[in-house]
Order: C-alpha cells, then sequence, then structure tokens
C-alpha cells in the first residue's frame, strides 16, 4: 500500500515528528548555503535546492565532533563520554544520492573489524525519509554508479512530489510504524500513476553512460602512469571535493586542552591536504599534488571496491559543481579508461 501526504498537511505532520524525534532537514544559511540541520520549526525547512551543498552524512559523521570531555578537580579525574544519542532522529529529504552514500559508509563504521560508537549510535536510531530527485541537474551522474533519481534503497520512507501532496512509500519496518501517522492518506490510483510519470521523465536525465566496469582493474596497472602528472596539473588542491563528497569519510583527531580540562575532538581531513599524510619525522609518502590526487581517484575507484566491492562514487556532482578550477570527475574517469597502459609501469 502507498500512501499521500497533502501539503498542507506538511508543516503539522512535521511537527507531529518532531514530538518523537530530532529531525534533520535541508535548511538555507544567512550565507546562502543549504545544510543539514537539526530544526527547531518547520517553516525551517527548504526543499529549493537540487541538492544540498554538505552532504546528508554530517547527521551521522559531523565536520567537527567532541569524542569526550575530561577534567581534573584535586585529585579527581572525570572523564564524560559523548557517544550516547538521547533522541531518535529523522532525516527528512535526502536526496537518493545521499542515502546511498551513507549506506556506503556504512560499510567503514559499522564494519565487522571496527565499530565507530559515535556513528553507528547515532545510525541506529536515525529513520531515513528519502525524497525523489525529479529534476535532475547535468552534473547528476547517479545512474552510471548503481543509483538513479528514483533509487530507493536505503531509505526507510520515500517521497515523490506530486505538486499539491507527496506519494509516500513505507519502504521499512521503521518506516511502517508511520503509517499510524494520521496526516498521511491512502493514495489512490490517479497518485501512484502520477508518481510514476514523474519518475519516467526525470531518470533519463542523469548521464547512466559512464564506462566505469573493470576501472579498479584497470587502475592497477596505472599506478606509475605518466597520466597522473597531466591530470593533477589542473587541481589546486582547495580540497572542496572532499569535504563536500558524501562518501569521504578521513577524519583527524586532536586534543583541545586547558590546565585542567579539555576535550578530543575529530574533524573531517582531506587526503589532498599536504599535511594528511606526513609523518612524525617529517617524511611524506605523498610529497606533491601528483601522488595525492592520485589517492583521490584510486582511493575511490580502486582501494575502496577491493575492499568493499563498491565505487566511492555516487554521482551526485558536488565536486563538479563547486570545484574552482572545473575538474570534472567524469572527464577523468573516461581518461582512465581510455588511457593507453603500455606506458604504465
Amino acid at each position: 500500500m502507498k500512501w499521500k501526504l497533502d501539503k498542507k498537511d506538511f508543516k503539522p505532520f512535521l511537527q507531529s515528528l518532531m514530538v518523537e524525534y530530532d529531525l534533520f532537514a535541508p535548511v538555507q544559511l544567512a550565507e546562502g548555503v543549504a545544510v543539514f540541520k537539526k530544526i527547531d520549526r518547520p517553516d525551517e525547512v527548504d526543499f529549493s535546492s537540487s541538492n544540498t551543498q554538505k552532504p546528508a552524512k554530517e547527521v551521522f559523521f559531523p565536520q567537527s565532533e567532541t569524542m569526550f570531555r575530561y577534567e581534573k578537580t584535586g585529585k579527581q579525574h572525570q572523564v564524560t563520554s559523548t557517544e550516547e544519542v538521547e533522541r531518535k532522529r529523522v532525516i527528512l529529504g535526502a536526496r537518493p544520492c545521499d542515502i546511498q552514500a551513507v549506506s556506503l559508509i556504512d560499510q567503514v563504521f559499522s564494519g565487522k573489524e571496527y565499530t565507530d560508537v559515535y556513528y553507528v549510535n547515532k545510525r541506529k536510531v536515525t529513520t531515513i525519509i528519502g525524497m525523489a530527485c525529479d529534476h535532475p541537474l547535468s552534473t547528476c551522474f547517479c545512474s552510471s554508479m548503481k543509483g538513479g533519481p528514483f533509487h530507493r534503497e536505503g531509505s526507510d520512507l520515500f517521497l515523490i512530489d506530486l505538486g499539491e501532496a507527496y506519494l509516500v512509500e513505507l519502504l521499512t519496518e521503521k518506516g511502517k510504524t508511520f503509517q499510524k501517522n494520521k496526516f498521511l492518506k491512502e493514495a489512490l490510483a490517479k497518485d501512484i500513476n502520477s508518481a510514476k510519470e514523474v519518475e519516467e521523465k526525470a531518470t533519463p536525465k542523469t548521464d547512466g553512460s559512464l564506462p566505469v566496469a573493470g576501472i579498479e582493474k584497470r587502475l592497477d596497472q596505472m599506478l606509475e602512469s605518466p597520466f597522473w602528472e597531466r591530470v593533477q596539473e589542473k587541481c589546486i588542491g582547495c580540497r572542496i571535493c572532499t569535504y563536500l563528497c558524501p562518501t569521504c569519510h578521513c577524519f583527524d583527531i586532536v586534543d583541545e586542552a586547558l590546565t585542567n580540562k579539555g576535550q578530543r575532538v575529530r574533524n573531517w581531513d582531506s587526503c589532498l591536504s599536504s599535511l594528511y599524510s606526513q609523518e612524525t619525522s617529517g617524511h611524506n609518502p605523498r610529497p606533491t599534488n601528483r601522488e595525492r590526487t592520485r589517492q583521490r581517484i584510486m582511493h575511490k575507484f580502486n582501494y575502496f571496491p577491493k575492499n568493499f566491492d563498491q565505487i566511492a562514487c555516487v554521482g551526485c556532482g558536488r565536486c563538479i559543481i563547486y570545484c574552482p578550477v572545473n575538474f570534472d570527475i567524469r572527464q577523468t574517469i573516461k581518461e582512465i579508461q581510455n588511457s593507453p597502459l603500455q606506458n604504465a609501469k
């Protein structure tokens, strides 16, 4: 069964959720940047952007996160961890590419060999309400990355904009608990047909032609290829592509201490940083932009697929839109697949 949520009931619907959940949704900041933020009022929600500049992963993996605090009082030492999550959460309006990315980094932070309690505790208590991307941008290539603008996997609920209402699909056990909400009504056949039409119009708009098959094997033969010298020339190492990427998950940990108290904080980091791989001795195995650019591409299209059998890119296009020098990852993928291997060592 599918459901319908009239837009006139949307704000009351959100208000009803906020009684039980902390609600994270797209919000436009004063400087015009859209991010996922915990909202206090339903009218803060803003769906005007096709996608937020910063990805939904930040709800689980914040840009800066205190891991624990410590304080010494006399001979007493007190350590307070921040791993516990007090309330259940809802992410509202995440696009399919961001949700697919969360599923990818799930494997990193909640894997068999290592579990990050800060990430996992947030993930366990979060319900994801995905929203179909009915107006993909020219920079979207999710269809080439086993996704699509109506890709439902990873969502607990899925919304499709019908104009005056949303079609609501309840996809998981978490999602099905929402059928008790009084603002959801049973969808009619015309609503379901309208949703199909929206999906049929939107899906062909994303680029599904990128030749990614076998790219990890090809990269195995290109580690010392002259290709990297050429492709890095355009990159200025600003790192915006990694900071806005929904699948990048590198971080640094620092202690911020005063005389008798302090805290341990982790912050997003980037493999494009000149300090990222520098060792205590001062030696840096990635001393130039060539090695760092190679690392970014190799991790997404070689190392991650080898470890998790999936490419660490979901085709959201953020790295294309916000790159100040127009470095286009799609062109790089094509060049890798067409690069002559006889020059590789």
